[in-house]
């Protein structure tokens, strides 16, 4: 009844596992900690359109991928199908937790209420949970793979005391080739390569294990929030000198963080016609003033390189008439493409183009 109402109102698909499976998951991270009374969790999968990576992908439009592919269909559009199915699951006398999907470990900490408590921060893993209820499984990137729609997906959860019959858990590789299309093509260099089994992360749900890669979350960051010149346009102009090696960057995730987005909304004072609000680099202010989110990267190896790869490989059922990658992708240099001297070149710059001339002996 579930799955048909699901149907119904327009989620693309969906998993049950039964409570016992995630009987290891740490204390902050468990499903019983948050809901003591659960007996079942359900994750709901909506596909991420394949024409939302079109602008990316083309190097001319990028705020489709933030809106349509990324925040507002995590924030808005999924969470209005998971109230409904709630709903749905109410309706029979049945409690249904929604549960946003979140990252547990950049959560604060705070004291617990009570002696004897944990701190007041549970906050499961959207992935591992699903990956729990047989909806898909982690991919090596570890990003969630599904059968019909590959990486192109975003994820739900709600944790219920009815008791429903679960789907398996697919063992790993069921979907993912581990062919390496997404560590080559990850322009952060942030995916160990396929045979690196150090850098293993494995999952005891009871009756399977799963494994998937051990990501360097820092890079990602980095790159998803456009901090690397290889894939942003908009801080190659901002910064065109700054060469920064994210590829060989050791900085964490919360580090990432707290340079990607004070940086996205810095301000500073220009001394000629740079933009029209003083914003460091202008498209990012812009896009987060829109939709509350940036995401740069367009997950250039992770989902783009992934899709193809299991596209052409019939991995997945979701097919299109035509291949997504019509010529080679793009990618920027990292390094200046002349080292710029004088102390403002921002400022040089358009005055030589506006004045030629005026700047004679300055140098």
């Amino acid at each position: 009844m579930i799955k048909d109402r699901a149907k119904e109102l327009g989620i693309d698909d969906i998993g049950i596992g039964n409570i016992e499976r995630f009987d290891n998951a740490p204390p902050l991270m468990s499903v019983k900690n948050y809901f003591p009374g659960a007996k079942s969790v359900i994750a709901i999968v909506m596909r991420i359109p394949r024409g939302t990576y079109r602008g990316i992908e083309e190097g001319t439009h990028w705020h489709n991928y933030t809106f349509y592919a990324y925040n507002k269909l995590n924030t808005l559009i999924r969470p209005r199908l998971t109230y409904e199915l709630c709903r749905f699951i109410e309706d029979f006398g049945w409690e249904a937790v929604p549960h946003y999907p979140g990252v547990p470990e950049r959560n604060p900490v705070r004291d617990a209420v009570a002696p004897g408590k944990l701190p007041p921060d549970i906050y499961t893993s959207v992935r591992l949970i699903a990956a729990g209820t047989g909806v898909g499984e982690i991919g090596h990137s570890k990003v969630f793979l599904n059968k019909k729609f590959g990486p192109r997906l975003r994820l739900g959860l709600i944790f219920t005391d009815a008791e429903l019959e679960p789907d398996p858990i697919l063992d790993t590789g069921t979907i993912c080739t581990h062919c390496g299309a997404c560590v080559r093509e990850c322009p952060g260099n942030a995916i160990p390569p396929v045979k690196d089994e150090e850098n293993r992360v494995v999952i005891d749900y009871g009756e399977k294990q799963v494994y998937y890669s051990n990501v360097h979350m820092g890079r990602c960051t980095l790159t998803h929030h456009g901090f690397n010149n290889e894939i942003s346009p908009f801080l190659k102009k901002a910064f065109p000198n700054m060469a920064f090696d994210v590829r060989n960057s050791q900085m964490s995730e919360e580090e990432a963080y707290r340079l990607c987005y004070p940086m996205a909304q810095a301000q500073w004072y220009v001394t000629h016609s740079e933009n029209n609000n003083k914003s460091v680099i202008e498209y990012y202010d812009y896009v987060l003033k829109h939709v509350g989110y940036f995401a740069v990267c367009g997950a250039k190896g992770c989902i783009r390189a992934c899709m193809n790869s299991l596209e052409k490989s019939n991995r997945i059922e979701n097919k299109f008439h035509n291949d997504f990658y019509r010529k080679k992708p793009w990618k920027l240099e990292n390094q200046p493409e002349k080292i710029e001297k004088g102390i403002n070149p921002f400022r040089n710059k358009w005055l030589d183009k506006h004045y030629p001339g005026v700047r004679k002996n300055e140098e």
